[in-house]
């Protein structure tokens, strides 16, 4: 795999995706639909995946492709695959609230270890270089060339003052019964995968999902935290959470800062 030109193709799809996205997003109104798992849909999900899924497509013709618009017709058998989710917030979409993304992954082996999350409605653009340290990139987001970037860390957080990410969507009591088990500075809600991208950059220390997501949800975002410093594991166990499961269904998570005293499920 030739990792500067996967970066280079994930980057680019993923702004074109996030300008299709926009167009849906500004426009008046725009139909939303329910699929079979009860989630909502909308013809950006599906736009943006049909263009990210022929890129990739066209790019890397010998390696797997797992979307979210797609899953049911994947193979499930590998481990090593491109796994994308067109816009994660879907419901931030719709209620117009910009906590929305474009996250398209490598995962090798199981672990993800190179991706791009583009937040188009924020400005917003991270990813991992080639050698997989995280980056966030700023405007203007030229498709062809990127512009100025500066590596982005997580925090040395402060096990008396932390720092709270949560869903914005699903912030239940589960996850309030969990978060009350730190000693916190401050918590803040955000959508989709923007909360990976928080940790990464050292503006939370610690998210928790007690909740159910998939793979494509959060295979970029974790892929970013990791070159960030960060790391993400299994809430019951603290054991490294790993792709390629059947049904790409995750367990519960933790997604932090090395140093946070994670405290038992």
């Amino acid at each position: 795999m030739d990792l500067h030109n996967l970066i280079t193709v994930m980057r680019r799809l993923a702004l074109e995706a996030g300008d299709i996205i926009m167009d849906i997003y500004n426009a008046p109104d725009f139909e939303v639909r329910t699929k079979g798992d009860d989630s909502p849909v909308t013809a950006a999900d599906e736009a943006a995946d049909a263009h990210i899924s022929a890129g990739l497509r066209a790019a890397f013709p010998d390696i797997a492709l797992v979307t979210e618009e797609q899953a049911a017709s994947h193979d499930q058998s590998a481990s090593t695959f491109l796994i994308v989710d067109p816009l994660d917030g879907t419901k931030e979409f719709i209620n117009r609230r910009g906590d929305f993304t474009v996250n398209i992954a490598y995962v090798l082996d199981g672990s993800p270890v190179r991706g791009v999350v583009y937040a188009p409605a924020r400005g917003r653009l991270f990813y991992t270089d080639a050698g997989g340290n995280a980056v966030e990139e700023t405007g203007p987001f030229d498709k062809a060339t990127p512009g100025e970037t500066h590596p982005i860390r997580v925090s040395a957080p402060d096990n008396d003052a932390l720092m709270i990410v949560a869903s914005k969507s699903h912030r239940d009591q589960a996850t309030e019964d969990y978060i009350a088990k730190y000693a916190i500075k401050d918590s803040k809600s955000a959508g989709s995968s923007l909360k990976f991208c928080l940790v990464a950059t050292g503006e939370a220390d610690l998210y928790p999902r007690v909740g159910r997501t998939m793979e494509w949800d959060t295979a970029a975002g974790h892929a970013v935290l990791v070159g960030a410093g960060g790391d993400v594991v299994r809430f019951d166990d603290h054991q490294p959470l790993r792709y390629g499961k059947d049904g790409f269904a995750n367990p519960f998570f933790i997604a932090y800062a090395p140093g946070v005293d994670l405290k038992p499920a």
